[in-house]
């Protein structure tokens, strides 16, 4: 007889019973077993007798019988009695003795009910898209810069506007850190991105000539590791530049390519491309502050499980930008990740919620993803990887991904009938 014993959101604890007839026969076959595999002084292999090998491995045969019967009887209580556990079960009162019925506790967690109130009732702006003259032309005017030629200055010193090109190297005078070491690099004098220091001491240099001078980072610089610091800087002048731009003509867009004629076919470009990124940024920001909306109205626990693997995936995350970035893997070792968990807590628990009610919206809605729809998702993995599509899908089937594929597809579809009907 197996019972429910206790119903608290999503946990759940379950006493289950199998049969001592059940526990016999299963101890039997493992006896059997241990029989033809062990070497007992005295005897022959496969000729122990059973009581001899029941007495010497007495705890390894429980054992074996508790990984034979525990997950088997645990898996059909739980559909017996219509649960779907989303953690391992934690297994508590064991009790096997010979003779009598294998008895445990097992808690775990399921999903809860799902309330979704109101999610036709959730609006969010849909602005109208607009990109200005104003800025067709000063995306124009960037394009134009990268396309800059460098000329050398001879006969006279460095001015306003015109660049130096230097080596440098920079020591902290606080930080014990590897020095900054940079060749062949353009300051230009009184450039926006300039640091005033090095604007003041290569003002009016000449090639050849060489600087010390500090530099003090602001607290609130850029870049975390130099902000509130102060480096020295050994900058040598190895040449003077002066920049000379490309005339904005037709000539100027055929050098570009993409099989542009004109300079009014590369505004046309770039409006569209803009458009689009505007457009992409609006539903963006609507969409987020949609499934806000809908989290909020519709409060419920989450299990535990679903929550810490969610951890799991933004650390993994992390980590791996962190790599990109040039972190070592020995210095990530260092990290407290005690304290990295417990920051992402919030948001894996929003992100749960949020994966929850898009699937419950879905199914609602009767919204489905077509093989169609599948195979174009396969077909851009296929190209992002630079695999057939054939070996995409051999390797998501074995990794079990597709029904992940599936799900995510789902839910982005029912996201996008929530923007969609939100106007």
């Amino acid at each position: 007889m197996s019972i429910a014993e206790t119903k608290n959101d999503c946990k759940r604890e379950i006493e289950v019973m199998v049969p001592a007839e059940e526990v016999a026969r299963k101890t039997e076959a493992i006896v059997a077993k241990f029989q033809k595999l062990a070497r007992i002084p005295g005897f022959r292999k496969g000729h122990v007798p059973a009581t001899v090998i029941r007495q010497r491995f007495s705890e390894d045969i429980k054992s074996e019988v508790v990984e034979a019967l525990v997950p088997q009887h645990f898996r059909k209580e739980t559909e017996r009695q219509g649960l779907y556990p989303v953690s391992q079960p934690q297994v508590s009162d064991l009790h096997i003795h010979d003779g009598e019925p294998l008895r445990f506790k097992a808690s775990f967690e399921v999903m809860p009910e799902i309330p979704v109130d109101g999610y036709k009732e959730l609006r969010a702006e849909h602005p109208a898209i607009v990109v200005t003259d104003e800025e067709v032309n000063q995306a124009v005017e960037d394009i134009r810069q990268q396309h800059a030629t460098y000329t050398p200055i001879e006969g006279r010193a460095l001015a306003e506007g015109e660049f130096a090109q230097v080596s440098l190297e920079g020591k902290s005078k606080e930080l014990k850190a590897e020095p900054i070491k940079m060749d062949e690099i353009l300051v230009e004098i009184g450039g926006k991105n300039t640091l005033p220091e090095f604007t003041e001491n290569l003002r009016g240099a000449s090639a050849g000539d060489e600087k010390t001078f500090d530099v003090k980072y602001a607290d609130d610089y850029s870049d975390k590791r130099l902000a509130g610091t102060t480096f020295i800087y050994s900058v040598k002048v190895q040449a003077l530049k002066q920049k000379t731009l490309p005339e904005l003509n037709d000539d100027f867009a055929k050098e570009l390519g993409n099989d542009f004629q004109t300079i009014d076919q590369i505004k046309q470009r770039i409006r569209e491309q803009m458009e689009t990124e505007k457009r992409l940024a609006v539903e963006r920001e609507g969409k987020e502050k949609l499934m806000a909306d809908l989290v909020q109205r519709n409060e419920f626990k989450v299990p535990e499980a679903l929550v810490e693997r969610q951890v799991d995936l933004r650390l993994e995350r992390g980590l791996r930008a962190l790599a990109a970035q040039g972190m070592k893997p020995e210095d990530m070792k260092g990290m407290d990740f005690n304290r990295l968990r417990a920051g992402q807590r919030e948001g894996a628990e929003q992100e749960v919620k949020s994966s929850l009610l898009l699937e419950r919206i879905a199914e609602l809605e009767k919204l489905e993803v077509s093989d169609e729809e599948m195979e174009r998702e396969i077909e851009s993995i296929s190209k992002q990887t630079k695999q057939t599509s054939e070996a995409v899908r051999a390797r998501l089937t074995e990794d079990g991904a597709l029904d992940r594929i599936r799900h995510r597809i789902r839910n982005e579809k029912a996201l996008e009938f929530l923007y969609r009907q939100s106007a």
